[in-house]
């Protein structure tokens, strides 16, 4: 069995602790983080579902074995649950496809047999990868309930779900919930608007539009809202680390698809995997997962020049032995106002960057900053190459590699995440 450790202060929380959502001795900052347990097990069945094929590595599972659900029952929760997404938003969990793509790779003048793998998430539930790290919440939630472990006696009295986000985080939140029929609070910019504003709608979600206010904190100010319902007994439904640990469990799957489809066609190792990072839990779980499922794959952590506080990070810390322990001399809030296309990264703190820094070392990568003229040619170039239509922020991570080629052997192996729809 898995649990957590607090990279902070080395607290330990169980696997079969109900809501295990921060460290028990965080204070209120969000300066102490839950990261999941090393483990040799690594536990793969034949099935298109993510959360069914790989469930024993999970810690939404072990919850529910080790509180007395058999396995029998975690599957048929999970394919109750899916039957409902799929109802709500067309489609529901499965395998995301992995492809070598030439055209992509001729463009950049990459030679055999090297080249770039694209994992495209822009069919996953929600239109983007956010979902992954969402689902094992989710899962934990149900868990709790049906085994009578959630302190609500029903489900109507179950407290609201909140996340705060203007984008593909918050759709497939308010997605999840909607199948669910959870109530959900997302907590947005208040100049947000657009599909983005009008899908959340539809989906029946509860939108709250956060002004920065005088007397606040530096920090986004959707998040000190998100963190205040939090505070009055609301779910955080978040794709972050320290807002919700369990949101790295669900993210490892996408490492684990893409460590089981390279291994298919016999490659062991990769010299780049390039993911964008804003708030960072995207970056840090697949690269756990690759690592967990064999691969050896440098991360290369990306950000725009617009905003990049875990470059500034990297920059301080990799002196440091125990970085969590010095929270603010490594990771504070954006000081100027950030802007770039790609603004589905601009999380004005890498919130999950002990975790992000963690897989940077073990894997021997790096951070770079994209130049926001490399953030444009990448959004045209990674979809008319690959006939993937993704967003600005879903082929930022390409924009690291624009930086990159230069300092890459034409026949070196690389690849990257298409993570979003263009909307």
């Amino acid at each position: 069995m898995s649990g957590f450790t607090c990279a902070t202060c080395a607290e330990k929380v169980s696997v079969d602790t109900f809501a295990p959502w921060r460290c028990p001795n965080e204070n209120g900052d969000r300066h102490h983080v839950l990261l999941i347990d090393e483990s040799d097990q690594h536990i793969v069945e034949s099935h298109p579902n993510p959360f069914i094929a790989f469930r024993r590595n999970m810690l939404w599972w072990q919850f529910a074995t080790a509180n007395g659900m058999t396995d029998e029952q975690t599957i048929a929760l999970v394919q109750r649950i899916d039957d409902a997404i799929t109802k709500v938003g067309g489609v529901g969990f499965v395998t995301t496809p992995l492809t070598y793509q030439s055209a992509f790779s001729d463009e950049l003048s990459f030679e055999s047999p090297g080249g770039i793998w694209v994992k495209d998430e822009t069919h996953n539930v929600g239109g983007s990868q956010k979902a992954r790290h969402l689902m094992s919440i989710l899962l934990h939630l149900f868990v709790a309930e049906e085994l009578g472990i959630a302190p609500w006696a029903h489900a109507a009295a179950r407290p609201t779900l909140v996340i705060s986000s203007c984008g593909n985080a918050a759709i497939a939140a308010s997605t999840l919930a909607a199948a669910a029929k959870w109530p959900i609070d997302v907590f947005i910019p208040e100049w947000a608007g657009g599909v983005v504003v009008e899908t959340l709608t539809a989906l029946g979600a509860r939108i709250n539009r956060c002004a920065r206010q005088s007397q606040d904190p530096p920090g986004d100010p959707t998040v000190l809202r998100f963190r205040e319902a939090v505070n009055n007994g609301s779910i955080p439904f978040s794709v972050q680390g320290p807002e919700n640990a369990l949101c790295l469990d669900g993210g490892r799957t996408i490492g684990w698809e893409m460590g089981q489809q390279l291994a298919h066609v016999n490659i062991s190792e990769l010299d780049a995997v390039f993911v964008q990072v804003g708030g960072g839990a995207f970056a840090a779980s697949l690269s756990r997962g690759l690592s967990e499922s064999g691969i050896a794959a440098p991360l290369v952590a990306v950000q725009t020049e617009g905003c990049a506080p875990l470059s500034r990070a990297w920059n301080t810390a990799q002196s440091d032995a125990k970085p969590a322990q010095h929270w603010t001399q490594h990771m504070w809030p954006w000081e100027s106002e950030p802007v770039s296309l790609a603004d589905g990264i601009l999380d004005d703190e890498t919130y999950d960057w002990v975790a992000d820094l963690a897989q940077i070392q073990r894997t021997n990568g790096q951070v770079v900053v994209a130049r926001e003229s490399e953030v444009i040619v990448a959004s045209q170039l990674a979809p008319r190459t690959t006939s993937i239509n993704a967003s600005p922020t879903g082929t930022a991570g390409v924009a690291g590699l624009l930086v990159m080629r230069s300092l890459l052997a034409n026949t070196a192996r690389v690849a990257v995440v298409l993570s979003g729809i263009r909307r």
